[in-house]
This record gives structure tokens, C-alpha cells and sequence, in this order.
């Protein structure tokens, strides 16, 4: 393991250790070790970086892998994938006749597609988290409590549609939801007087699939700028520390 030292905490070494030498009393002792203290508690622009890229990946693939296992999405109700709003009247519908089963096993379908995608999200918000620049670090250490979340919003949102799209339309067949999805249709649109509805529904998974990681992410970022007992490692207490002070 290589230890890197920023060019501020070797200065500040060395003037402890002149200063300590050529010292006669114990309070300018005191006093020096106090400002040498204060200097070595702000992390390096290494540190920063290394911090908050480290509190990133460690938000993302805990987010990642809460959703990718079963129920994931299907018991967290704040991601809980239902029926698409233009057919929510579609399920009041059918539920109204008798059809809960059908119904259900349409949203336990939806869900398990985006279950099935969620684990690919990770090699994703790797890949953005290692293009940063140090700019985009201190504007997100810095920044608002949902700062990480926005860039990742900016940043991988294409790639993530990309990459969960085939995945969802294959998962979606796999599970049977297009089935289940036509079934659906097919008993709604012989009710008579109805407004036939027409969904992609692999586009409209995708989109919430996406939608329930972000909101996953927002959580984790939360967690670990509001709760020191989340900061796991001395490095990122150092970081996020510096930053609580930056911003107060």
C-alpha cells in the first residue's frame, strides 16, 4: 500500500519538529501542536478526492445491490413499480371486476424486470465516478445534500437507459409481464365505451427502474453527510468533517 503525504502536512511536520527543538516553555509547546493539529486536520486535495469518490462508490453499489435482490423494488414502497399512470384506470378496471390476480401479477412482474437490471447499474456509476474532475468533487462535497445524486442523474442516466433496456425487455418476457401485460389489455379493451391504452412498457420500466436507484443513491448520500456514525473509515471522517466545517 503506497501512503501519499500533501506538500502542507510535510511542512507542518517540520516546523512542529524545529519549533519543539528550539522551545523552552511548555505552553509555546502546547500552542504549537494545537496549530500543527488544526493544519493536519484538513485533508490534501488527494484526500478529498480519494474521500468522497470512496463514500460515492460505497453509496452506489450499497443502493445497487438493495435493489437487485428479490423484492427489491416490489417491497420498497418507494419504488415500487405500479401500473403506468395513462393505466391506472385500466387496473381500477379491472380490479372492480374481479381481475386482482391479473393485476398483481402485473406489478410483481414490472418489479422483478427491474430487479433483474439494478445489479448492472454498478460498473455504471463506477466508470462516472472515475472521469470526476477535482472540481466536480469540491462542488459535490461542498454542495447541496442531494449534489452527488444530481451529477450522477446527469451523468449516467443515458447510459444507464442504455445499458437496463434490453436487460428489462428480456426479464420482461422472461417473468411473463408481456404476457400478463397483453392479458391485461385484452380483457380491458373488450370492455365496452373504454379508451384503449397502448404503453412501451420496456421504456416505462426502464424509466422507473432508473428513477428507484436515484432515489436509493439520495438516501445513501443523505446518510453519510447527516450521520457521522456512516463516515466508516478514517479518511472519509477526515473529509467529511472538513466539509462540515466548510459549510457552517
Amino acid at each position: 500500500m503506497k501512503f501519499f503525504f500533501s506538500h502542507s502536512i510535510l511542512s507542518s511536520a517540520f516546523i512542529l519538529l524545529f519549533s519543539l527543538t528550539s522551545c523552552q516553555s511548555s505552553a509555546q509547546i502546547g500552542k504549537i501542536l494545537e496549530k500543527a493539529g488544526q493544519i493536519s486536520s484538513t485533508p490534501s486535495t488527494y484526500e478529498i478526492s480519494n474521500g468522497l469518490k470512496e463514500a460515492l462508490e460505497k453509496g452506489t453499489g450499497i443502493s445497487a445491490d438493495r435493489l437487485s435482490v428479490e423484492d427489491g423494488y416490489l417491497k420498497n414502497l418507494e419504488v415500487k413499480i405500479l401500473f403506468p399512470e395513462e393505466a391506472q384506470k385500466v387496473e381500477k378496471t379491472l380490479r372492480n371486476i374481479g381481475l386482482n390476480s391479473l393485476c398483481d401479477q402485473v406489478i410483481t412482474s414490472l418489479n422483478r424486470a427491474a430487479e433483474d437490471a439494478a445489479q448492472e447499474a454498478k460498473p455504471i456509476f463506477t466508470d462516472a465516478i472515475k472521469q470526476m474532475s477535482f472540481q466536480d468533487v469540491q462542488q459535490i462535497l461542498l454542495g447541496e445534500n442531494n449534489a452527488a445524486t444530481q451529477y450522477f442523474q446527469e451523468s449516467t442516466t443515458n447510459a444507464l437507459t442504455e445499458k437496463f433496456s434490453p436487460i428489462i425487455e428480456s426479464s420482461l418476457g422472461k417473468v411473463n409481464a408481456t404476457k400478463y401485460w397483453g392479458d391485461v389489455m385484452v380483457r380491458y379493451n373488450k370492455i365496452p365505451l373504454v379508451k384503449p391504452v397502448s404503453t412501451d412498457l420496456t421504456a416505462y420500466v426502464t424509466e422507473k427502474a432508473i428513477q428507484g436507484l436515484f432515489i436509493e443513491i439520495a438516501k445513501e448520500e443523505l446518510k453519510i453527510r447527516e450521520n457521522i456514525s456512516a463516515r466508516t473509515s478514517p479518511l472519509l471522517q477526515k473529509v467529511f468533517g472538513y466539509a462540515d466545517k466548510e459549510k457552517n
